[in-house]
């Protein structure tokens, strides 16, 4: 992970697209059937998971980022 933290760390509104998707790559599946595309062609991976979630029009993002923090890392959710 990068700027010091692990993997163990909570995931929360200021965590990187990159280090979620290198972290749990299953999480983007789990976004995407919420309709929050988490890599798009040409878009930087560097927003953070607060920004996706704003963008799709998510307003309790403490419930999501509970479920994201309730997946084990890599494992695939459907």
């Amino acid at each position: 992970m990068k700027n010091g933290r692990t993997v163990s760390d909570p995931l929360t509104p200021d965590t990187r697209v990159e280090d979620l998707v290198e972290r749990n790559p299953g999480a983007v599946r789990f976004l995407l059937g919420l309709g929050v595309r988490c890599i798009r062609c040409g878009e930087p991976v560097w927003s953070t998971l607060g920004d996706l979630l704003d963008d799709s029009g998510i307003s309790d993002k403490e419930v999501i980022l509970r479920q994201l923090n309730a997946l084990a890392p890599g494992r695939d959710v459907s």
